[in-house]
C-alpha cells in the first residue's frame, strides 16, 4: 500500500519538474534557453574551430608582405618539392597539434601580427638585421620540445635504417644513442641560416642546457650539417 502511494508522488514530482524546466522566466522557458544555449555552444564551438584551421593554412601564413622572403626560400626546399609528393606547410612545422600547446603558439603569435603592423622586418634590410634572432627564438622553442613538430612526421621508431643512406643511418643512429633531436642536425632545412648561425644555435643549447629545459647535444654537428647541405636533405 505504501509503495502505491508513493507512485502518484514520483509522477507528480517528474510532472512538477517537466513543468519549471518549460515554464517561463521572464520572456522564455528556462528548458529553450538550454537547448537554445546547447546549440549555440556547438555553433560557437564549430566556427571557433573553422577559424583556427583557417589560421593554419598556408594562404594564411604568407598573407602578409613581411613573409614573402620566408616563402620563397620555403619553396627551394624539399618540404616543398619532394620525390614524394608530401608537402609540409608552415603550420606543420610551426603549429603543434596538442591542443594545449597549439593555443599557447596561436596566443604567442599575436606578437606577429604587431611587429607586421609596426613594419619590423618590413623590408629586406631590416629582415636580415634579425633573421639569426628569429632563428635562434625558433631553435630555442624545437630544441626545448624535442622537435616535436618534426616528429609529427619524422619519428625514429618508423625508420627502416637499412633503407637509409649508411651515413644517414649511422646519425640518425648516433641522434638515438646520444639523446639528439632533429634540430640539432637539420637547421636550414625551409629557410636560409643566416651569419653566425653556429655560435647562436650553440648559446641556445648551452641556456637550455643549464636550465634543465632541454639536453646539450652530444657531439659535433659541423662535419653532418655539411653532409646534409651537400645531399640536399
Amino acid at each position: 500500500m505504501a509503495e502505491n502511494d508513493t507512485k502518484p508522488g514520483r509522477r507528480n514530482f517528474l510532472l512538477r519538474l517537466w513543468d519549471a524546466f518549460w515554464s517561463p522566466t521572464g520572456v522564455l522557458s528556462t528548458g529553450f534557453l538550454l537547448i537554445a544555449g546547447f546549440i549555440g555552444g556547438i555553433l560557437f564551438w564549430g566556427g571557433f574551430h573553422w577559424s583556427l584551421e583557417l589560421t593554419n593554412t598556408e594562404e594564411f601564413c604568407t598573407s602578409c608582405h613581411t613573409m614573402e622572403t620566408n616563402l620563397g626560400e620555403y619553396r627551394e626546399t624539399i618540404h616543398y618539392n619532394n620525390h614524394s609528393g608530401v608537402r609540409a606547410i608552415c603550420s606543420d612545422c610551426h603549429v603543434p597539434h596538442e591542443w594545449q600547446y597549439k593555443m599557447k603558439a596561436k596566443i604567442m603569435a599575436v606578437k606577429d601580427v604587431y611587429h607586421e603592423v609596426l613594419g619590423t622586418i618590413s623590408t629586406k634590410e631590416k629582415y636580415e638585421a634579425r633573421r639569426l634572432e628569429m632563428a635562434a627564438a625558433v631553435w630555442k622553442k624545437m630544441k626545448a620540445s624535442d622537435s616535436r613538430e618534426c616528429r609529427n612526421c619524422h619519428a625514429f621508431e618508423y625508420m627502416d635504417f637499412t633503407l637509409q643512406e649508411t651515413r644517414a643511418a649511422d646519425n640518425h643512429q648516433r641522434a638515438i644513442d646520444e639523446n639528439m633531436t632533429c634540430i640539432d642536425c637539420h637547421q636550414g632545412i625551409a629557410h636560409d641560416l643566416p651569419p653566425g648561425y653556429q655560435e647562436e644555435y650553440d648559446h641556445v643549447v648551452e641556456t637550455l642546457a643549464r636550465s634543465g629545459a632541454a639536453p646539450a647535444a652530444g657531439t659535433d654537428m659541423a662535419a653532418i650539417r655539411t653532409w646534409l647541405k651537400d645531399t640536399g636533405e
